[in-house]
């Protein structure tokens, strides 16, 4: 096959060299080959283009769980030509309709009958494909071109309403063209599918493991709670997650040494990442390989990476006690703005190349998010993220908005969690700005750890960083809150810190 045109020719590559001679999936208990998968999805496209009058359409809702149809389903709807919105059958219906409703969806593909019911558009349930019934006359595919969105995924606005970040097959394939063969991915690897449909971490799970020809292997989420027992049950090598799993590994006692033999490659992203966490998880996995990946969604997954040296010895020693996020992927240009936007060696990080995504569905969320001023091709994307060059890498410091003012005094929150982190006993730290009683703001900081006092890290505190950095308030948690996507739930946790003043 020729150069992959767009995100299915990547799967169907590898199909084709593959066939019925390896698995593609495994997920609830089945096992699909590559031939079989790829057979299951086109006549899910077939059904797809049926029901929408013979044509294909434009946007497809994927409303399915960790199933057969949730993966089978994704390479459907790109076989159909059409753009891929993941839909998490766990949020409330009142998100699913809005996303519904600004994705301007056509229909619905289900694993489970009446789940998109009150959506007002055209459902498809497709557990009855899943043994390889149901077949129809197979309509001409449209090939989709590197222009065409390939998926939409959905984050949180600052409004309250949820953006839609549409990314191309040609934002996509920029990025698989550096990525697939990064990791030693073939026939007989068996890659973790840890994330969410919605979350885009799960794009990179399922193309990565595909343009190998390896196996993508999907835990229940009940698994996830227990990340050394997924790995060896499932006899994982390639293990790729957000790094708050290492966090529930080590509440359970479970990163023992060498507790996981099977992994060659283990990779975190979604938030930073601590040189502390890190190190528990090598311990526990000593011949895998350790890289963070970085980057927000609009860059398309990640627009960043670092490799861990293979002996702890030789890890950086960073000012905030965070893995660094390296620097950007070779085929993107990259700048460090000041609030002046003037180019400098500590501001925001600015992005533009292939990945970067053209703008927002609602072309309203447009604004500040890029420099000059739009989503023109030479103009940079806003990541939001402060960063720093630090022995010829980048440190990720936190966002803009978490370096706050209180008192007078500007404050970078990521210092004082670094400086929490480092006292005996702390496992995580967050520390947020809250409104004090009189409407000030002052700092409050949520800790997990065994026999954390609050007294005692206060004062422990106090040796390290002057006044005006320490928190008002240390409330010690049994595990910070976390959003859908495993990340720490820092609205949430804000809530609850000012609730408990």
């Amino acid at each position: 096959m020729s150069e992959p045109r767009n995100a299915y020719d990547w799967f169907a590559r590898s199909a084709d060299a593959c066939g019925d001679g390896c698995h593609a999936l495994e997920v609830a208990g089945e096992r699909l080959t590559y031939a079989e998968l790829r057979g299951l999805a086109e006549r899910l496209a077939a059904r797809l283009i049926a029901v929408n009058g013979g044509s294909a359409p434009r946007r497809v809702g994927l409303l399915a769980g960790r199933s057969v149809v949730a993966y089978a389903g994704y390479l459907a709807v790109l076989r159909a030509g059409a753009a891929v919105v993941p839909l998490n059958p766990e949020h409330p219906a009142s998100r699913i309709r809005s996303i519904v409703d600004a994705a301007g969806i056509d229909l619905v593909l289900a694993d489970t009958a009446g789940a998109g019911a009150g959506l007002g558009v055209p459902e498809l349930v497709a557990d009855a494909y899943q043994a390889g019934g149901g077949s129809v006359a197979s309509p001409r595919f449209r090939d989709a071109d590197p222009d065409d969105i390939a998926y939409i995924i959905f984050t949180s606005g600052s409004t309250g309403v949820p953006k839609g970040v549409p990314i191309t097959h040609g934002n996509l394939g920029a990025y698989l063209g550096q990525l697939a063969s990064r990791y030693e991915i073939g026939p007989g690897s068996r890659v973790s599918g840890n994330f969410d449909l919605t979350f885009d971490g799960s794009v990179h799970d399922l193309f990565v493991t595909w343009a190998g020809g390896g196996t993508l292997v999907v835990p229940q989420r009940a698994q996830l709670l227990s990340p050394v027992q997924a790995v060896n049950t499932l006899r994982l090598s390639h293990w790729f997650s957000v790094p708050s799993l290492i966090s529930f590994a080590a509440r359970l006692g479970t990163l023992g040494p060498g507790s996981m033999p099977t992994l060659k490659w283990s990779l975190f992203g979604g938030e930073a990442v601590t040189l502390e966490a890190a190190r528990q998880w090598h311990n526990a996995a000593p011949g895998s390989r350790l890289e963070v990946l970085y980057g927000p969604t609009e860059l398309t997954i990640a627009c960043a990476a670092y490799r861990l040296a293979a002996d702890p010895a030789d890890w950086p020693h960073t000012p905030n006690g965070t893995v660094p996020i390296g620097t950007c992927l070779p085929a993107l240009e990259f700048v460090l703005l000041d609030e002046d936007g003037t180019e400098a060696d500590r501001g925001e990080l600015c992005v533009r190349g292939p990945q970067r995504f053209g703008g927002y569905l609602d072309p309203a969320n447009d604004p500040g998010h890029f420099r000059p001023a739009d989503g023109t091709a030479d103009h940079w994307y806003r990541t939001g993220d402060r960063v720093a060059w630090h022995d010829g890498v980048l440190v990720h410091l936190g966002r803009t908005d978490h370096q706050v003012k209180v008192r007078g005094h500007r404050i970078e929150l990521g210092e004082v969690e670094a400086a929490l982190r480092r006292l005996p006993g702390v496992r995580d730290a967050i520390v947020l700005a809250v409104p004090a009683a009189g409407g000030e703001l002052e700092l409050a900081a949520a800790v997990t750890g065994r026999e954390c006092l609050p007294e005692r890290l206060y004062a422990a505190l106090g040796d390290d960083l002057p006044s005006y950095l320490l928190p008002r308030r240390i409330t010690v948690l049994d595990q910070l809150p976390l959003n859908a996507n495993g990340k720490i739930d820092r609205s949430s946790l804000r809530v609850e810190l000012a609730r408990s003043r």
